[in-house]
């Protein structure tokens, strides 16, 4: 859920903002500067959320996953929540667009410490037999929430017109699907309040390390094994991100320029595309528990770069007429671009152990996206010599080359156990010990940790 309501919040400029960017800019403005905001506000988004790995991974590993996950959640639906009554151009100018983007970057801070404090609290109460499957569960938030972002959308549009600068949509509608973000956001506080606890695995890593005196996760991370840890997630990442790039970032504006789908129909289509990819993260996470991360990830980087490849091109390149087949090829194609991501929340803190989990998972995730961002240059570039339409095909292969490589450099991890970890297994000897010496009074309650954990 908590994956849910950060990437419904990701999305919520993108799609819902789209009909009404006009509220936030000058009607003398061209098309080209208008773009340019918009970019500015997504931008903002994802240039926050490293930032915000690296503050609230420290926070992960140093004060525990719950508390950390309860402040980042409570910052972004603020963040949120003020962003739904902004005023717009009208009112104050250009200082209207301007705060909405250093709002965005807030809440991009904020948003980059939920899935870094919460999934490997997520992951450390996992069964090791199951943490594949509930992995890909967690990262179905993604589809999911793209879905009914846009759903919802559909709908607003339909029931509150939205035209020019004056119309229900325009000036108070695209707020709707902002507060709704922040109430998901604030419920899911009160949620981690009231029910859910500490990560077990972390509290033992933690009284462990106590007794070694001060750390710092970052320094830890960036250093000895982990270190090269972290270089072959960044790697691995780095082809995810520029592979999903081709299919949520590219993929959309080439049905619209080169099948000139009509809004509602790409809706559609897109809609339909992601609720089945939801569930091809299911199949993922269940298929990589059972023949391993890594042989998965080469499996699928390999049809990704031809199979995946040929069929984009298809479709980009044949323009099939017939709204079906339209349908079908852009599902296949999704699927097989982005269906690697359902292992991303269970392979990367797999690959770290507790004391760097949340450091190495946030950071790893989030400062991958970097390079890739910049995709629309690359385009640009190879746009020189081919056309624009097949610009995200070689994009597409080198993404999944880093994947690959990133799975091929990496070990088999499905098997690592969170609770016999060094530091995890000192604690409980440490408890171990402080029963013998204080007589059975602890027994039972040292019996019963060791049993949950």
């Amino acid at each position: 859920m908590g994956f849910f309501v950060d990437m419904f919040d990701i999305y919520l400029p993108i799609v819902v903002l789209a009909p009404a960017i006009i509220y936030f800019v000058s009607p003398q403005m061209n098309e080209a500067t208008t773009a340019i905001v918009n970019g500015s506000i997504f931008a903002a988004t994802l240039l926050g959320r490293p930032i915000g790995a690296f503050i609230f991974g420290h926070l992960g590993d140093t004060i525990g996953r719950r508390r950390t996950t309860i402040i980042a959640v409570s910052g972004f639906g603020v963040a949120t929540l003020l962003i739904a009554f902004l005023p717009g151009y009208a009112q104050w100018g250009i200082a209207a667009a301007i705060i909405f983007i250093v709002l965005r970057f807030i809440d991009g801070i904020f948003l980059g410490g939920e899935y870094t404090a919460a999934s490997p609290l997520a992951m450390e109460y996992s069964p090791k037999e199951k943490r594949g499957f509930l992995g890909a569960l967690i990262m179905t938030g993604y589809p999911l929430a793209y879905a009914t972002i846009s759903l919802i959308t559909l709908i607003l549009v339909q029931l509150i017109p939205a035209g020019g600068l004056n119309s229900p949509y325009v000036q108070w509608g695209w707020r709707i699907p902002f507060v709704i973000g922040a109430l998901m956001a604030f419920a899911l506080v009160y949620y981690y309040v009231t029910s859910v606890a500490e990560s077990e695995v972390f509290e033992a890593a933690a009284e462990s390390e106590s007794e070694g005196g001060s750390r710092s996760p970052i320094i830890e991370l960036f250093k000895g094994p982990n270190l090269s840890s972290f270089l072959q997630v960044f790697v691995l990442m780095s082809g995810f991100w520029l592979t999903l790039y081709t299919a949520a970032a590219m993929l959309p504006g080439l049905l619209t320029s080169e099948l000139k789908l009509s809004p509602t129909n790409l809706t559609i289509t897109l809609v339909i595309a992601y609720v089945i990819l939801a569930a091809a993260y299911i199949a993922a996470g269940v298929i990589s528990q059972r023949i391993g991360r890594r042989l998965f990830l080469i499996a699928a980087s390999v049809i990704m770069a031809t199979v995946g490849t040929f069929l984009y091109y298809v479709l980009v390149g044949t323009t099939p007429q017939n709204l079906f087949a339209v349908i079908v090829l852009v599902t296949i194609v999704t699927v097989l671009i982005t269906w690697v991501w359902a292992l991303a929340t269970v392979y990367i803190n797999e690959r770290f152990h507790t004391g760097v989990r949340a450091s190495g998972f946030g950071i790893g995730y989030s400062l991958a996206v970097i390079p890739p961002a910049f995709y629309a240059f690359y385009q640009s570039g190879l746009a020189s010599f081919m056309p624009f339409k097949y610009t995200p095909l070689p994009l597409l292969v080198i993404g999944a080359l880093l994947i690959l490589i990133g799975a091929v450099w990496g070990p088999e991890t499905k098997d690592v156990d969170f609770a016999e970890e060094p530091e995890v297994e000192a604690a409980r000897e440490h408890a171990a010990s402080e029963v013998s010496a204080n007589g059975g009074s602890r027994t039972a309650r040292g019996a019963d940790t060791r049993s949950r954990s």
